[in-house]
């Protein structure tokens, strides 16, 4: 049996690339671990930190506790969320410019009601939260008459990387498979004579 050298070379290069994103996600799920951890123990940490207001701040304070003075609320939605006692309902949002200068996205309430219920606006105590690339500040005391919501929990966090990792060996192991039996049945393309 013939082994064709390109066919071979580009199969051995995927194999090699899955293998190596394999072992890139297992060093994910490290990082991702020590990063949960970090942020589990911030939690217990009762300072209250500056609400952040760069991309470089927001890693240090999610997780801890902090506030803002909501000076004018430029806009309000409403989206799924959690209160206390773990009900879904939905979490009022309001997007507010602040006393400080900057935005902030401020959680400040539970409803059972999908219905925006109108803020006016003041000061929040709360919990920094993720919100995509930016934070958000979830409300201890809810505001207008609502419930308190779920502080933001860092176990929220998904740590899918052994999963992905295992994917990535699957489909290396999978591909070498397929090829081998190619090359056994003839079917990479070269000719019998």
């Amino acid at each position: 049996m013939r082994v064709p050298i390109i066919p071979t070379i580009v199969v051995a290069a995927a194999i090699a690339t899955m293998v190596a994103l394999g072992f890139w996600q297992l060093a994910r799920m490290d990082e991702k671990e020590a990063m949960l951890a970090r942020f589990a123990s911030v939690q217990e940490l009762s300072e209250p930190v500056h609400f952040p207001r760069s991309s470089q701040e927001i890693e240090g304070a999610l997780y801890r506790r902090s506030s803002v003075v909501c000076e004018e609320v430029l806009s309000q939605r409403t989206t799924p969320g959690r209160n206390l006692a773990g009900q879904s309902g939905v979490a009022q949002m309001a997007r507010c410019r602040l006393a400080e200068g900057g935005e902030a996205e401020v959680a400040f309430g539970w409803s059972a009601r999908p219905q925006v219920v109108e803020w006016g606006g003041g000061p929040v105590e709360g919990t920094v939260g993720p919100a995509g690339p930016e934070a958000r500040l979830v409300a201890s005391d809810p505001q207008s008459g609502l419930e308190p919501l779920s502080p933001p929990d860092p176990a929220d966090i998904p740590n899918n990387h052994l999963a992905y990792a295992g994917q990535w060996f699957f489909f290396a192991l999978t591909a070498l498979v397929i090829y081998i039996l190619a090359l056994k049945k003839g079917v990479t393309g070269t000719r019998r004579d």
